[in-house]
């Protein structure tokens, strides 16, 4: 009997900019089992481009690119992703998003209302989970018991970021206007949330700039910290996150992440999630749409009256 011949999986990718070129389309037009058929953005004429240079097609009508896709990636700012994963997300397909998931808690609860009524699936990009040695680090502590805050007394997560500098790929509209809080926060509160589990109360307290400081209460009673800037100096520039107790200090191997390798593992788990029915997982739209709750709650905070 003659074997059967499975179909990969069609990507379309939303976005044309600096990470859609570097990260989403080298990883989508490599990963096994997938294929980057269409590329969609504002800006046409980007679209193109980045469409022939990986064997793609490009699209100027958003439903016409709906149409000849499975799944959807996106690389675009979070309030121009949240309407448009939407409507994929209402056409039937399965979603490859982006962190933060949206800017306010409705949009993020609309989000999710559109994946569940649809039953598709969903990753968002938090890139720290899809990194190899990161994920081996995250096993390791859980099988020690630490991840469910039993051994682990608390956490702290900096990252100390460059991107506002004025010649930084990812200095762009709407990073300056949410600054590090919305766009490298939701990559340390994740993770924390993940070591120690739900996060159940922020307190958060602006430096200068765009400097935050966030308390986070986990769900158990633990607490943990949270610093990150986009407008660090390069000499202070890096990530440190590490979780400790009885046991001393456990260190998240922070060091030369993969972006592409990163993506192109949470397309196969999405692939795998699509393929098997499974609509839910530790990094998909409802872990997002959390998220999205903590940092406004924190942006609140930062931005509102001061007694």
């Amino acid at each position: 009997m003659a074997g059967r011949t499975i179909r990969a999986m069609r990507f379309g990718l939303v976005g044309t900019g600096y990470w859609a070129k570097i990260t989403h389309a080298p990883a989508l037009a490599g990963t096994p089992g997938a294929e980057l058929a269409a590329v969609w953005g504002r800006d046409q004429a980007a679209a193109a481009a980045l469409a022939a240079e990986h064997g793609a097609a490009a699209y100027q009508d958003f439903g016409a690119f709906l149409d000849s896709v499975d799944a959807v990636a996106f690389a675009v700012p979070p309030d121009v992703q949240a309407p448009l994963a939407i409507r994929a997300a209402q056409a039937g397909k399965h979603l490859l998003l982006e962190k933060p998931v949206a800017l306010s808690p409705d949009d993020a609860d609309k989000l999710v209302a559109a994946v569940e009524e649809a039953r598709v699936a969903s990753v968002v990009f938090f890139t720290w989970r899809f990194n190899t040695e990161i994920r081996a680090w995250l096993t390791d502590e859980q099988a020690r018991g630490g991840w469910a805050a039993e051994g682990w007394s608390g956490g702290a997560a900096i990252w100390l970021g460059t991107s506002l500098a004025e010649d930084n790929p990812f200095n762009t509209p709407w990073r300056r206007e949410k600054g590090a809080l919305w766009d490298l926060g939701p990559h340390l509160v994740g993770m924390l949330w993940a070591c120690l589990g739900p996060v159940s109360e922020v307190t958060a307290v602006a430096g200068k700039a765009d400097v935050a400081h966030l308390v986070l209460r986990h769900a158990s009673g633990v607490t943990s910290t949270v610093t990150t800037t986009q407008s660090a100096p390069e000499a202070a520039a890096g990530v440190t996150v590490f979780v400790w107790g009885e046991a001393g200090r456990s260190l998240m191997p922070a060091e030369l992440v993969d972006s592409v390798a990163a993506l192109r593992t949470a397309a196969a788990d999405l692939m795998a999630d699509a393929e098997s029915g499974r609509l839910a997982q530790p990094c998909d739209v409802r872990f997002g749409r959390d998220i999205t709750r903590v940092l406004a709650e924190a942006e609140a905070q930062l931005t509102g009256p001061r007694p």
